[in-house]
């Protein structure tokens, strides 16, 4: 608990720019990811039933770097550089690398190697970012900030979805040499290296971070002391901790049994790897020792406040279907809407770059809806049924792909797409920014965003195995889970209770 003895200044609209601008070149480089990074690994020769084990060591580095760096970014304080900051700074630094280079990987190897030290870059500049709005504004701001934040996600993904497309009609060749990959492609991910740094830099410049003095003016004291981790892990059983082990034993065992693709040996692994930190975090704690990194985050997820954990439900649904849509739209579209499965044929290229377009679209629907829509119904109907209002319209845009013929009409299908990732990208942020404990508030959006990232983990191990069991070559079939997967989601989001 704390208890506040001053109130932040309210920031202005160029405030709250500055705040968020660096988010608009890190969603500049995670749009070019998400939509190029299938068709990178096509190019250098993949098959499309390894693409998902292609982008397993994506979500693995954002799900052990987040929580690291929010927990580590809650205790620093390096005087004029601040507490988030440096972790923006130094994100922006690699991933800038990260994106230069990756057009010249000579292999698939090197493809995702770069693909995992970008995705760990990205982390660590994007997760400080989330917490940052909670430092810098009060309560009665965080849905303008987090609707700002959102504005520049949607506004950098059309940038850097839409600028391989745009390059093509400006006449730079969109046709990729034997074992290569288009000039479009290439230049467009050194242009986002630039502008990835260059956004990061400026929200560095242009921004103050309160002092640690300031931060406990604003809070008051808080009666959560470290001790009290420890405390709470010495008193926990080793009970749950070996029930996640087992179940990482099962699922291993699963993969033989019935057939599964191996990547799945992956999740068992990690189902039992968090049992073991488990029992090791708890046996650290009995000894009465400080808690330790691996302490506070074991401790941290397992009293997460009860409001996280069911939008925790929300988000695992809801990110399971944009990562599906994120591996698969390339392929679907390639091979439905323009009959070229073939990634050397130029009819491939084209359907490639209409991908862009239709990732520039949802952004861009996105972008206008966190500034005009999502306002105009939270304050009508409130924040939860808004986004699951949002969610069912994303649900409607994936089940259209089955009753699309003409890709133009595609354009339609994205609408509906954009509103709900506007609301996956404001409202549960907006949510949980004025429930969560202040000192502990980038640990929690780093564990917040663990939800993010484990649905994408089953999704790259899982979807392939059921697709290539149940669909062969019929890609197109994603879209059904991508819908079903949010109409749960929208279930889960009326169990959520949000403060009067």
């Amino acid at each position: 608990m704390t208890t506040a003895t001053e109130r932040r200044p309210k920031l202005g609209f160029a405030g709250l720019w500055n705040l968020s601008f660096g988010f608009f070149g890190i969603q500049i480089g995670f749009a070019l990811q998400n939509a190029n990074m299938s068709r990178i690994f096509q190019s250098l020769g993949t098959s499309l039933d390894d693409l998902p084990a292609l982008w397993v060591a994506a979500p693995l580095t954002g799900l052990l770097v987040q929580p690291v760096i929010g927990h580590l970014s809650d205790r620093t304080w390096l005087g004029r550089l601040g507490r988030r900051r440096p972790y923006f700074l130094a994100g922006a630094i690699l991933a800038a690398i990260a994106l230069i280079a990756m057009p010249e990987a000579p292999g698939l190897l090197a493809a995702a190697l770069l693909l995992w030290m970008l995705d760990a870059a990205l982390n660590v500049s994007m997760e400080p970012f989330r917490a940052f709005v909670g430092d810098m504004l009060d309560k009665d701001q965080h849905a303008a900030g987090y609707g700002v934040q959102t504005a520049f996600i949607g506004a950098g993904a059309v940038v850097g979805s839409i600028f391989p497309w745009a390059l093509e009609h400006l006449g730079v060749s969109n046709v990729a040499p034997a074992g290569g990959i288009p000039d479009s492609v290439r230049y467009a991910f050194w242009f986002g290296g630039i502008a990835l740094f260059a956004s990061v830099l400026w929200t560095v410049m242009t921004t103050q971070e309160y002092s640690p003095d300031q931060m406990a003016r604003f809070h008051g004291a808080d009666d959560e002391e470290d001790g009290h981790t420890v405390r709470v892990l010495a008193a926990r059983g080793f009970g749950g901790a070996l029930a996640w082990i087992a179940a990482g034993g099962v699922v291993t065992l699963a993969v033989a049994a019935a057939g599964l693709e191996k990547e799945v040996y992956l999740l068992g692994a990690l189902l039992a790897g968090y049992g073991i930190a488990g029992m090791v975090a708890i046996a650290m704690a009995r000894t009465g020792r400080p808690a330790s990194l691996l302490g506070h985050i074991v401790g941290d997820f397992a009293g997460m406040p009860p409001i996280m954990k069911r939008l925790a439900v929300v988000q695992f649904f809801s990110w399971s279907a944009l990562f599906i849509m994120w591996i698969n739209t390339t392929p679907i579209v390639t091979r439905d809407f323009f009959a070229a499965p073939d990634p050397a044929s130029a009819a491939y290229q084209q359907g490639a770059n209409w991908v862009d377009v239709l990732f520039a679209t949802y952004n861009g629907v996105a972008a206008v809806s966190a500034l005009v829509l999502l306002p105009f119904l939270a304050r009508r109907i409130g924040k939860v049924r808004t986004h699951v209002a949002g969610l069912l319209c994303g649900a409607a845009g994936y089940a259209s792909f089955f009753v699309v013929r003409d890709p133009m009409w595609l354009l339609a299908s994205e609408v509906g797409i954009g509103i709900a990732w506007s609301t996956i990208l404001a409202m549960p942020y907006a949510i949980l920014a004025s429930t969560l404990p202040p000192r502990k508030l980038g640990v929690y959006m780093g564990l917040f965003n663990v939800f993010v990232v484990v649905p994408q983990l089953l999704v790259a191990t899982v979807m392939g195995s059921i697709m290539k069991r149940f669909f062969p070559d019929e890609p197109i079939w994603t879209m059904a889970f991508a819908a079903a997967t949010l109409l749960l989601a929208a279930a889960a989001m009326l169990r959520v209770r949000e403060e009067a």
